[in-house]
């Protein structure tokens, strides 16, 4: 992989409205400047990969089959700002509350760091490449400190409740993922002058 960077970038309420459980791609719509701001990694030179859970699959709510059909919709709006994702990664079982008794947990949910291991070993990244994780809920602040990474909590989607009662540990906390685009693409001194007018 020759990437300056990785970005892990939830899906749900970080560059997605969030209805709860899509399945219909013409469902999906994109947040305000998400587009843009997966462009803008690309243009530098980052990997932008996307890791979510998807337990309405093992609750009965969605297939694969539509899981697909929506991340080809979301692949397809991205294209339109001249955006793409290097990857796709996501956990289709249950939360472990949810386990029937006896049944051990998956490795991939978030917050446990199983999709971003897997990617990286996939993908060929190596252990210095400096890595962030992006996303809106507890799950994805405590995802980067599992799997190494510096996070980033947005407040789309369930990121202000996140703030008021889980960020202690969050590095960044900035209102959308236009936002912390900038601060990654300064972090890493290719600050690009932000999105285009």
């Amino acid at each position: 992989m020759n990437h300056r960077a990785v970005v892990w970038l939830d899906r749900d309420g970080t560059i997605v409205d969030d209805p709860g459980y899509l399945r219909d791609p013409l469902a999906l719509r994109l947040l305000p400047g998400a587009g843009e701001a997966v462009s803008r990694l690309n243009r530098a030179g980052i990997a932008v990969v996307l890791v979510t859970n998807q337990s309405g699959i093992a609750r009965g709510l969605l297939t694969e089959q539509d899981l697909r059909s929506v991340h080809a919709e979301l692949r397809r709006r991205l294209a339109s700002s001249g955006a793409h994702l290097d990857a796709i990664r996501h956990c289709p079982h249950l939360p472990d509350h949810l386990l029937p008794d006896g049944a051990r947990p998956c490795a991939c949910r978030k917050p446990r760091p199983g999709m971003i291991e897997a990617a990286r070993d996939e993908l060929g990244v190596p252990s210095d490449t400096p890595q962030f994780v992006v996303g809106d809920k507890p799950a994805d602040v405590r995802l980067a400190r599992a799997a190494g990474c510096r996070s980033v909590l947005v407040l789309t989607g369930e990121g202000r409740t996140t703030r008021r009662h889980h960020d202690a540990d969050a590095d960044l906390v900035v209102p959308d993922v236009g936002a912390a685009v900038s601060h990654i693409l300064e972090q890493l001194s290719l600050a690009d002058g932000g999105p285009s007018c």
